[in-house]
């Protein structure tokens, strides 16, 4: 009785699972859909065509699924079922042909996307683009804005209706940078650096992240990519220039394997080190502050460095106050 009726029930199944997928998902925040600027516009429309063509696919293997299901029933009496039957030339061709033709339908948007996203906006390219230098570190994002000659660190304020160039680069891990309502995603490696235009065309503050998992502190490696007016935006600038100067010494001790707040600077890293020609910089600033650069002696160390943080969520030693009490215990007990 059962097996008379189980195609039937793997159709409702299938259809009730559907159903609650899509009541589901309108609950949470489909960020991605709701794009607040041009590079993330014609991505969400990539995103659609996509869903479209699944949906239609589904469609038909469903629909081709319940009438094989209803035809080929093995309580039908007078069935055209021809079970001798081997192959068929003209099938073999349909359904190769019909993969190929969803895959050259889907790749000629894409390509065109990917050679159009390759420059600034198009309503806004008459307007010079504001260049920022943006380094992943484990796990943290440092932005350099070195015509303004400012540094921040986990946030980046640009003017909306303005095309941003972000140069993305790494220190050590390769991550990924992703705005999801603005754009992206676009990795940056050690030793190269990727070009990626971007531009807000709303006021707000947006979620920006590494969407590339990089070890334990990957989740905690976010910033926020703030779009501001034009006038506020200047206003910004001027007074992040009257902060202090980055150091050398600051800026190695953001080669660490840890999270850090937000930090502003009146100067930027570029003085001293390109990490898009150099990639062994923050390796090596990592054994000058005796941290193991093996893979597992990263893991300890980055243990280690999260260590600082006390059972009471305040910040630690940091490594040089920490060698000096260790030679502080050892002049003790020699004394004693």
């Amino acid at each position: 009785m059962f097996n008379k009726f189980k195609p039937y029930l793997i159709v409702l199944i299938s259809l009730i699972s559907l159903f609650f997928i899509i009541i589901f998902s309108t609950d949470s925040e489909l960020i991605i859909l709701d794009p607040k600027g041009p590079v993330g516009a014609v991505q969400k429309d990539l995103i659609m065509l996509s869903i479209y063509y699944m949906i239609a696919i589904m469609v038909v293997v469903l629909g081709f699924f319940t009438i094989i299901l209803f035809k080929y029933r093995s309580s039908k009496k007078n069935s055209d079922y021809k079970p001798d039957m081997h192959g068929s030339t003209f099938l073999e061709i349909i359904w190769t042909l019909i993969p190929v033709l969803i895959v050259i339908a889907l790749s000629i948007p894409n390509t065109k996307a990917l050679y159009e996203l390759k420059n600034a906006p198009e309503a806004t390219s008459h307007k010079d683009p504001i260049v920022i230098h943006a380094t992943a570190v484990d796990w943290k994002w440092i932005f350099s804005y070195p015509e303004e000659g400012i540094e921040t660190v986990n946030y980046v304020n640009v003017p909306e209706d303005h095309p941003i160039l972000f140069k993305v680069t790494a220190a050590d891990s390769m991550a990924s940078f992703w705005v999801p309502q603005i754009g992206g995603q676009i990795y940056g490696m050690p030793g190269m650096v990727n070009d990626l235009y971007l531009q807000a065309d709303e006021p707000g503050t947006y979620d920006g992240r590494n969407s590339n998992f990089t070890g334990e502190g990957m989740t905690h490696q976010t910033f926020d990519f703030v779009a501001m007016k034009q006038d506020k935006y200047e206003d910004w600038v001027e007074d992040a220039q009257d902060e202090p100067k980055l150091t050398e010494d600051t800026y190695e001790k953001l080669m660490l394997p840890e999270t850090v707040d937000k930090m502003t600077f009146s100067s930027t890293h570029l003085a001293f080190v390109d990490h898009g020609k150099n990639s062994e910089y923050a390796m090596a600033i990592r054994q000058k502050y005796g941290l193991d650069t093996t893979v597992d002696g990263a893991d300890k160390d980055a243990q280690s460095v999260h260590g600082n943080m006390d059972m009471d969520g305040h910040e630690g030693m940091d490594h040089d106050d920490k060698k000096k009490e260790d030679d502080h215990e050892d002049e003790g007990s020699h004394e004693h």
